[in-house]
């Protein structure tokens, strides 16, 4: 069942309030199920885990699967599932994302890393984010799913997947949802962006877009200067008055 944006914001203020709340930013926030890719049951302990990791590893290698770029894209997510769970603090992080999107009633997705699963997980994003209201929005929940998103294992899977054409969907889809980002947000995910392969045309839509991205940022610093000035000539003003 879909949740309101402006109650999904009341929800999030009051969890924020107990946990970090950029685990809850999206109702649309998907969550990989690191346990069904190592192939093991929920709470499987340590030794578990390695064994698992190792015998899947071993499967999916790339030096085993002859440039199979969806066993590479498999070997990448299986490395990335082994890396959350055998650490402790990354562990601890993501059983509270897991438990989240549980008791939303999300489902735990299992889907290899590929160009179009990528794009799927983009245009979700850009749908749920052109519902928010700016002002009230998560900012740093949103940066750091799409950091999520845009992670390297995933930048470096697309890049072995050499689809120009989908990577230049997912950066220009990309591009209008971190456009909602405070600035400096914003450019840590641009250049993220930019580690994709992509044609000149989509490489000059990127600077286009931090050239806009910065005189926004320029002026939005110089009116607030503006407004410190006037509000500092009426205060001068109604002194001189009063004497």
């Amino acid at each position: 069942m879909a949740t309101h944006p402006r109650i999904f914001f009341k929800i999030s203020q009051v969890i924020s309030a107990r946990v970090n709340r950029s685990y809850y930013f999206l109702p649309a926030l998907q969550v990989k199920d690191y346990y069904s890719i190592l192939e093991i049951k929920p709470g499987a302990g340590g030794d578990e885990i390695k064994k698992a990791f190792r015998r899947l590893a071993h499967q999916f290698h790339p030096d085993k699967s002859n440039g199979d770029l969806y066993a590479k894209a498999r070997f990448t997510q299986i490395k990335e599932a082994y890396e959350v769970l055998s650490n402790p603090v990354r562990k601890e992080h993501y059983l509270q994302q897991r438990w989240y999107a549980q008791s939303a009633g999300k489902r735990i997705k299992h889907e290899t890393t590929t160009p179009v699963n990528v794009l799927k997980q983009v245009l979700e994003l850009d749908r749920y984010v052109s519902r928010l209201d700016m002002h009230r929005m998560d900012h740093r929940g949103l940066f750091d799913y799409m950091q999520n998103v845009l992670s390297d294992a995933t930048v470096e899977t697309l890049n072995a997947f050499n689809d120009p054409d989908i990577n230049k969907d997912i950066i220009l889809i990309s591009l209008q949802c971190a456009r909602v980002l405070p600035y400096q947000m914003m450019l840590q995910i641009t250049g993220r962006l930019q580690k994709l392969k992509h044609h000149e045309p989509t490489a000059e839509k990127i600077e286009h877009f931090l050239r806009h991205s910065a005189r926004v940022h320029n002026w939005e610093k110089k009116q607030l200067w503006i407004v410190i000035a006037i509000v500092l000539s009426i205060c001068l003003g109604i002194f001189l008055v009063s004497r």
